[in-house]
């Protein structure tokens, strides 16, 4: 009994160490800007392949539980994905447009638009209407002319809401505006623009602005929640919604919107040692989590990180990509294509849209900055404790034992 205990301890301390060995190995991940555009989509197929298996398996209606537009990212960001995979490798194109094409037609059933109001400008509010733009104008970005006549229609009445609102910032729900839906939806109508040929940067222009006018005075950047008559801040700015913002803000102003994330960086980056997350509050701000941001971890939250590391890659911001990217793989095991078993499938589609990111209006800035290893240092440290501790109580049962052996050799002599 007591020989069996003792195998079962040992085969933990080498199951615990393996562990170790594996997690400290992908606290040097490397991030996407760092990578060729292949190997960012052969990274990206087989978390693709577990989301697709995942999604026909109800996963979407499983993540729709969680928060409110859960079934809509989850097949969003699947076929957003898609769409920067089949931009970044041409070979993959005709497969990328297929399931971007599957992801819109399940946005655009009748469980797709089960959360929001028809009756709303534009229809179902400006939150479906302006991811479903984005990716249809990414559907026809890949080839899928049959999409053109629709993204012309789509963004003729998503310019008329823009134009008859008093608000840049168009309600996503009744009575509720939140001005990162509405950056979505202004970058899908430039996008649109691009594609149909039609003139929307009076459009744009206006929106930029006014959404300028309406900047939440502490920290200069666009607000989180927005009073859905006048765009007044109603809160202050936050890092889920400013994730959001600053992927989609580059598309239309990117000189302003670099403006923006060096100064969200500033205020808005953990402080924690070894969590290089982001902060849901700006720094000095306290507050708790909610539907919008999930439940925060010493401040931070986990969904604004995983859509940070997305705007790193786009912003060539190689220190939090590459600070991003270790502690996603480090914390989150990834195995078979999937983080933490695949437990949320929703996450992995945040993942995988920020891992793939690819700039569709302007490119991505080229990567500057180094890592900063620094922040590893507490992981490191509970590593070699985990390797050490193991191999001491090791080498003392062999010291125990040696004295042993040698006085049993001694008889046999």
């Amino acid at each position: 009994m007591r020989r069996g205990v003792r195998v079962i301890g040992w085969a933990l301390v080498v199951l615990c160490c393996a562990a170790a060995f594996v997690v400290g190995g992908r606290l040097y991940a490397t991030p996407s800007l760092d990578r060729t555009d292949r190997e960012v989509v052969d990274d990206a197929l087989p978390r693709l392949a577990f989301l697709r298996g995942a999604l026909a398996d109800g996963a979407g209606e499983e993540m729709q539980g969680l928060f409110p537009e859960g079934y809509f990212f989850s097949y969003a960001l699947y076929g957003l994905a898609w769409v920067d995979v089949g931009m970044r490798v041409p070979a993959e194109r005709v497969r990328a447009r297929a399931e971007a094409g599957w992801a819109l037609a399940h946005l655009e059933s009748e469980r797709g638009r089960a959360p929001f109001d028809a009756a709303m400008s534009p229809p179902y509010g400006v939150f479906y209407a302006g991811w479903t733009l984005w990716l249809r104008g990414g559907l026809v970005r890949l080839g899928d002319a049959a999409q053109l006549q629709r993204v012309r229609a789509d963004a003729d009445t998503l310019a008329t809401s823009f134009l008859a609102s008093e608000s840049p910032f168009l309600k996503a729900y009744p009575h509720q505006s939140w001005p990162c839906d509405s950056t979505v939806a202004i970058a899908a109508l430039a996008l649109g623009g691009d594609l149909t040929g039609v003139d929307h940067g009076p459009v744009v222009a206006r929106w930029l602005a006014a959404a300028d006018a309406r900047r939440d005075p502490a920290t200069g950047l666009l607000p989180h929640r927005a009073d859905p008559d006048t765009g007044a801040p109603l809160d202050g700015a936050r890092a889920t919604s400013q994730v959001i913002i600053l992927r989609f803000l580059r598309e239309v102003a990117p000189d302003r919107a670099r403006a923006d994330y060096r100064h969200f960086v500033e205020r808005f980056a953990s402080t924690v040692p070894g969590a290089p997350g982001v902060r849901e509050y700006p720094r000095g701000v306290e507050g708790s989590g909610d539907v919008d941001s999930g439940p925060l971890v010493l401040g931070l939250s986990t969904s604004a990180s995983a859509v940070a590391l997305g705007d790193a890659n786009l912003y060539g911001d190689r220190r939090t990509a590459r600070r991003l990217t270790g502690l996603s793989e480090a914390v989150g095991m990834r195995a078979a294509g999937r983080y933490l078993g695949g437990t949320v499938p929703v996450a992995d589609a945040f993942l995988v849209w920020s891992a793939t990111a690819a700039g569709w209006r302007h490119p991505a800035d080229r990567a500057h900055g180094n890592g900063g290893g620094w922040w590893r240092l507490p992981w490191l440290t509970v590593i070699a404790m985990l390797l050490i501790v193991p191999a001491w109580r090791g080498t003392r049962h062999v010291r125990r034992a040696f004295p042993q052996l040698r006085r049993s050799a001694r008889a046999k002599g």
